[in-house]
């Protein structure tokens, strides 16, 4: 019987299983944060008030942020099949949401550094006009988290089965695994960053107006700016491990591919689990038994295990002592 080479083809497609209702998600909020900020620049511009067009600007650094995201979203879908990707482009998000997280410790220190300025130079603050501007500000924020947020309950997978002799796919298995979407997140960080800067101007202000504690503006931006460098680094992290092919340490994946291969003398004596992309891991698996049998088996009693999306087994047969 002939086999033919197409029925042993198969992709190598790990975009999240939300790709492409967040990347529509993320252009609105920059459509969003980019009108934003014309308004202000420009009305502040117009009116004087340095409060506005600073605002403006900072809301540029954002918008920048989440063009990165934006971009990359693109980017991993128009070459999901390009070839030249090994493994596909699902790791691009983590690659944006790295960049991503040093435009944010940029952003945090850039804060710091012009509050301890303006904590050694005081200067004239109009409230009511700052206290309306921050609000304004952290409602389009408010919007655009609303719109950036993780839901989980969403559906997932619903990519084509392939096979081959030593590689194998698996998808849609019942109940399936968002993932991490790292890309998203740094987006969603972004605006989360802003909002809390918002809450924190506010605050500073209401309570510089009412007892003239001039000196609270600025205190506020510190501790923002070291908030926002700790959000930081906690993405630069989560990002940087998925970069690196780092299994973390609370992965259950791993142990499970153990207890389904290492049943009777199947023992595994090489294992390798990295992710390809939110929702989607790869994995080599080198089985040593006295009674081997072809890959497929092994894959096989990998089949129930949703993230598992991209299979490899060496088998080596050993002698009985």
């Amino acid at each position: 019987m002939s086999i033919s080479n197409d029925s042993l083809s198969h992709e190598h497609v790990f975009l999240g299983s939300d790709h492409q209702r967040n990347e529509r998600r993320v252009w609105f909020v920059i459509a969003l944060t980019t009108v934003m900020m014309i308004v202000e620049i420009v009305g502040g511009t117009i009116y004087g008030s340095m409060a506005l067009v600073a605002d403006g600007w900072h809301m540029s650094t954002h918008a920048s942020a989440l063009l990165i995201a934006a971009l990359a979203y693109l980017y991993a879908r128009r070459q999901a099949r390009n070839p030249r990707f090994t493994f596909g482009t699902g790791k691009l998000g983590d690659l944006a949401g790295f960049a991503s997280a040093i435009v944010l410790a940029l952003i945090a220190l850039l804060m710091a550094w012009q509050s301890v300025v303006r904590l050694e130079n005081p200067v004239a603050i109009d409230f009511n006009q700052a206290i309306l501007v921050a609000v304004v500000g952290l409602g389009v924020n408010i919007a655009s988290a609303f719109l950036l947020r993780e839901d989980h309950g969403h559906s997932h997978h619903g990519h084509a089965h392939g096979h081959s002799h030593h590689h194998d796919h698996h998808h849609d298995h019942g109940h399936a695994q968002a993932g991490a979407d790292n890309n998203l997140r740094s987006a969603y960080t972004h605006v989360i960053a802003d909002a809390m800067t918002s809450v924190l101007a506010i605050a500073a202000l209401v309570l510089g107006r009412r007892y003239g504690w001039v000196w609270l503006d600025p205190l506020m931006g510190i501790v923002g700016g070291l908030v926002i460098a700790q959000w930081s680094w906690s993405l630069m992290r989560s990002a940087g491990s998925v970069l690196l092919d780092v299994v973390p340490a609370d992965e259950e994946l791993p142990a499970e591919i153990r207890a389904a291969i290492e049943t009777g003398d199947d023992r595994i004596t090489d294992l390798h689990v990295w992710q390809v992309g939110p929702g989607h891991h790869a994995a080599i698996v080198a089985v040593a038994s006295v009674q081997p049998r072809e890959p497929s088996f092994y894959k096989s009693k990998l089949a129930s295990l949703d993230e598992l999306s991209h299979v490899t087994v060496e088998v080596t047969p050993l002698r009985a002592a």
